[in-house]
């Protein structure tokens, strides 16, 4: 067998071992995925917890969680999270402090969504609900760092970030933000749209695997029949210099 027909064959079958691999590699984020969902969706059917009582400083912990806290707004430090779309439309999301009783560390509540032309500019005084309130909603965690916010007050957020928020609300901030769903005060106007919690998918992992193993078939398939077509070739290559 000539060395060219033997790499001819090798490289096809170290391809396709690659390409196993990296199926392999894929099959297993899926099930991490899978796992990490279960626990999640585990989270949010679980009853809510005293915002104190959680784990605020573990990440990972407090995603999904649901959570109670009692406080009163601080309206006068609010701030908008500039282009947010819902459902094709132009937005913002607000984000008011929740001052707790004990301590001077603000907990950040995303009230919801509300409509702006332009993504940026909105009435904050509509949207005002209520002062003294119980909230309920679900723990997002809260980079610590991040782009710095504009030195213009007046100008919306582009990011968040424990940093960027303390920097405008003059405060210590929780490492958390509280998505509200609920809250314990009456009101006669309308409110944000409240934010439904984030959505569980699968993920493309399952299909990425698919892909690779596909592609480990073809590699072990073509490299199969051009090294039998390599084989003739020499073959007839042989016959030829005997006769």
């Amino acid at each position: 067998m000539r060395p060219r027909t033997l790499l001819g064959l090798l490289i096809p079958l170290a391809c396709a071992a690659l390409f196993v691999r990296l199926g392999v590699w894929q099959l297993t984020r899926h099930r991490e995925r899978a796992a990490w969902n279960a626990a999640l969706e585990a989270r949010q059917a679980a009853s809510p917890a005293p915002f104190r009582s959680l784990p605020l400083t573990d990440s990972s912990a407090v995603r999904g969680r649901r959570a109670l806290a009692d406080g009163r707004f601080r309206y006068e430090r609010e701030q908008v999270l500039a282009g947010r779309v819902n459902e094709g439309s132009p937005g913002v999301h607000l984000l008011t402090p929740l001052a707790l009783d004990g301590t001077d560390t603000l907990l950040v509540v995303v009230r919801g969504w509300v409509y702006s032309p332009d993504a940026a500019a909105v009435e904050l005084a509509r949207w005002r609900e209520g002062d003294r309130v119980i909230v309920a909603g679900h723990l997002l965690p809260l980079p610590p760092d991040g782009p710095r916010p504009p030195a213009d007050a007046a100008r919306p957020l582009r990011s968040l970030s424990v940093a960027a928020l303390e920097a405008r609300f003059g405060a210590p901030v929780w490492p958390v933000q509280l998505v509200m769903t609920s809250d314990s005060a009456p009101r006669a106007d309308s409110v944000p749209r409240r934010l439904r919690p984030p959505a569980l998918d699968a993920g493309p992992h399952w299909s990425y695997m698919l892909q690779w193993f596909g592609f480990a078939g073809v590699a072990v398939v073509g490299g199969a029949l051009l090294f039998r077509r390599q084989r003739r070739t020499d073959a007839q290559a042989t016959r030829s210099r005997r006769v």
